[in-house]
């Protein structure tokens, strides 16, 4: 595990959504100096408390000017990047507008930083590069980061993009660091109530097997991956360290998907969307459960 001081300014696009607001609540807890955008919010700080710029990040120039403390009353050089915003998942909008957003947003990110000289990069790719929603069963389980992208909506093909994207900035900067996390299903606390009748019919949460993450946790890991200071591009499965289910993940696997490999012993709950790169490499290390707030009985 290679890891350097937190950057001391950081930009967070998607501020206003919900792992956004985690993650610039949590990074300024930690110490870091944190210019809050998205194109929606503002001054009301059930939004974002704190500095906050109204971009459109698929207007190259408003990017630029967020990134190079260009705005009015938001100078100060930037250090970092932190890039959540997009479309958050398939079906919300046609999937020409989901592609041309998202693949616009990031690529205006990942340029504008590259012209300003950012050498840190941290953006939200996504678990559905695994190939949810699984109808074509997984190659094998725990499923991990070692097999190419199975993009299987325009949303995931845009994500798989990114991250062949980030390898060419990289390719042609050889001193940028760029860190994709491929988050999970991202939850609050009040979103855990249900959990616990998922066990009736284990099919309705097949589509991830049965993944989640915690707000918090995702938050700690772009913690970690601002530290991280290997340069290139890299991509991480960030998970919970257990299911949505009471029931044990052997079990799921036997009934759901009978014929696919399971590499290793499972533990009784443990996550089916490997974590082992990100604790080995970043040090992330879930500390959150949703079965610290549900009563399972």
């Amino acid at each position: 595990m290679t890891s350097s001081a937190l950057p001391g300014r950081v930009v967070v696009t998607g501020a206003t959504g919900k792992l956004g607001r985690a993650v610039v609540a949590h990074l300024r807890g930690v110490g870091v100096d944190v210019l809050a955008v998205d194109r929606a919010g503002g001054r009301d700080p059930r939004d974002v408390d704190g500095e906050f710029l109204l971009v459109d990040l698929t207007d190259y120039g408003q990017v630029v000017e967020a990134i190079t403390g260009g705005a009015d009353e938001h100078a100060g050089g930037i250090d970092a990047v932190v890039h959540l915003a997009a479309v958050p998942a398939p079906g919300l909008m046609s999937n020409a507008t989901t592609f041309a957003n998202n693949s616009a947003a990031t690529y205006n990110v990942f340029a504008a930083a590259r012209a300003a000289g950012i050498k840190r990069v941290v953006w939200a790719s996504s678990e559905t590069v695994l190939g949810l929603p699984f109808d074509t069963p997984p190659p094998y389980a725990p499923v991990d980061e070692e097999y190419a992208p199975r993009p299987e909506s325009t949303y995931s093909l845009n994500k798989a993009l990114e991250e062949e994207m980030a390898r060419h900035f990289c390719r042609w900067d050889p001193e940028l660091v760029m860190v994709g996390l491929r988050f999970s299903n991202v939850m609050d606390v009040e979103d855990y109530a249900p959990f616990p009748s998922f066990d009736a019919d284990p099919s309705l949460r097949r589509w991830n097997l049965w993944g989640y993450i915690d707000s918090r946790d995702g938050a700690q890991a772009v913690e970690r991956a601002l530290a991280h200071d290997q340069p290139g591009a890299d991509v991480f499965i960030i998970a919970n360290a257990d299911t949505v289910m009471t029931r044990s993940s052997a079990s799921l696997m036997a009934e759901v998907y009978p014929n696919v490999e399971i590499r290793r012993q499972l533990g009784e709950h443990e996550t089916l969307l490997s974590i082992d790169k990100a604790r080995r490499v970043l040090g992330y290390e879930p500390r959150h459960s949703w079965r610290d707030h549900v009563d399972q009985a």
